[in-house]
């Protein structure tokens, strides 16, 4: 096994070891990467990671496989960045008998166990009490396997080389689990790549892998999360909006992510009276316009779905904007009590206070403006463009509840794309209902095949090339 050693420049850090790759390929490796410690979020550091992992882009026998749920996020980034397909690895930690935070080994796929046996012997842990939790966590790893891949076939693993993705690494136990499971479906080689872990983790997974990937090895190492900044739980809904995102996606349109005149989304802070609201702006150059996205119920700002529109209206140079409607707190409430997600006025009071936020933003302010709502976001985009009639050029819904916002409909005066799945049938009754009251140009557009999500092969794109074309006709004309 050979290294090389990257330089890297520690921001606001010193302390750390210099960044290394270990690697059977130094050749792929970049020269230098900067990074700032800690990680802004998940998101940030898959980018890094994809750029550290460039040296696989676009190769066909190339595949993502992300650690669920929080390698999810760092995974898709990952799989955008170097155009390669995304799917998931299920593992699951089994936890230490009365410290459940303490990994004593993980199981994977196909009933591959691997344990720590430092840990094992240390706690003098019985066979039963490995067995029990072991049976526990099986349970939950095929629960997991039926929610996030429904009828998703596993991808092909065998003479194909597999980029395995976390979001971090302490004891390694789950990765060490996913890298023999891999083994098992014999890959032309596997590499682990991670933002960051302990040293004597990496080095223990030197010696499984074909290559180790690690943006950041500090020490003391403590726990994944102390290296980021927002460190959120993925949640079981993220993950599977973003493998749906992923698994839409045909191939040649995989490719095509990488558009290095793509912008790069920065994170913004929408200040309310006594609040504010997180979000993500991407702002192509000569951008023709601004799309703002109001995101279903139970989603947010990482809605996988909204980011791929999001994509590829900035590949067409229009800015985007997707933001948070709740707060962290009201989130964590209505995750609870869906006490937020269908009170329309306060998201269309939310959505209001964003239009006029973009409209004095010096990179957002003299670009004609359109609303995307995706369920219920659809009927904060329709209540929104009513309010502000002066400043709304479009709007598009996907899969909406124009239902929701009768009251508004009659003062709308954007043009209004309604777009629906086929097999939606309901939601298809209620937007032709809301498209006859609609007193401006409008169209019912409905995608045949589609369900609600839009999960089938190719249907996400459909949406979105609809969706982009209807902003750009618009936006001329504004």
């Amino acid at each position: 096994m050979r290294y090389v050693f990257v330089s890297i420049h520690y921001l606001n850090r010193s302390a750390y070891d210099s960044l290394k790759f270990y690697s059977n390929d130094a050749m792929r490796m970049p020269k230098k990467i900067i990074l700032k410690l800690p990680f802004e979020n998940r998101i940030q550091a898959g980018r890094l990671l994809g750029q550290a992992l460039a040296g696989y882009a676009k190769r066909p026998d190339v595949i993502v496989l992300a650690l669920p749920r929080g390698g999810v996020p760092v995974g898709f980034e990952v799989a955008r960045m170097i155009g390669a397909p995304l799917d998931i690895m299920l593992v699951r930690k089994l936890g230490t008998p009365g410290q459940e935070e303490l990994a004593m080994g993980a199981i994977a796929s196909g009933g591959v166990c691997v344990l720590n046996d430092d840990i094992v012997e240390a706690l003098d842990i019985s066979q039963e009490d490995i067995e029990a939790a072991a049976a526990t966590e099986r349970h939950e790893l095929e629960r997991r396997e039926r929610a996030y891949r429904g009828n998703q076939p596993p991808p092909p693993i065998e003479n194909h080389c597999v980029i395995l993705v976390d979001d971090g690494l302490a004891t390694g136990a789950s990765m060490l689990a996913a890298v023999a499971a891999l083994k098992q479906q014999k890959p032309a080689s596997i590499v682990v790549a991670v933002p960051v872990a302990p040293p004597d983790t990496v080095q223990r997974l030197q010696e499984e892998a074909d290559a180790v990937v690690c943006l950041a090895t500090p020490e003391p190492f403590s726990a994944v999360g102390q290296w980021y900044l927002d460190f959120p739980q993925t949640s079981d809904d993220e993950v599977e909006s973003l493998l749906v995102s992923a698994w839409a996606m045909p191939p040649t349109r995989q490719k095509t992510m990488t558009n290095p005149a793509s912008p790069t989304s920065i994170d913004v802070s929408i200040a309310f009276e006594g609040f504010s609201l997180a979000g993500f702006l991407a702002v192509p150059k000569h951008a023709k316009g601004l799309v703002v996205f109001a995101h279903g119920s139970g989603s947010s700002r990482f809605s996988g779905r909204n980011r791929f529109v999001a994509e590829i209206l900035n590949e067409a140079g229009i800015a985007t904007l997707l933001f948070d409607l709740l707060t962290p707190e009201e989130e964590d409430i209505d995750q609870s009590t869906r006490e937020f997600r269908f009170d329309i006025d306060l998201l269309t009071e939310r959505l209001i206070g964003v239009i006029d936020w973009v409209s004095k933003e010096s990179a957002t302010a003299a670009l004609p403006l359109g609303l995307f709502g995706a369920s219920t976001g659809a009927a904060a985009a329709l209540g929104a463009a009513a309010a502000r009639a002066d400043k709304v050029a479009a709007v598009v819904s996907r899969g909406g509840r124009p239902d929701l916002a009768l009251s508004h409909l009659a003062q709308v005066k954007a043009p209004t794309l309604l777009i629906v799945g086929g097999e939606d049938t309901v939601v298809i009754e209620l937007n032709q209902q809301a498209a006859e009251q609609l007193p401006v140009e409008n169209r019912l557009e409905i995608i045949p095949g589609a369900t609600h999500l839009f999960e089938e092969a190719g249907k996400l794109e459909q949406v979105a090339n609809l969706a982009c074309n209807w902003f750009l006709h618009y936006f001329s004309g504004s």
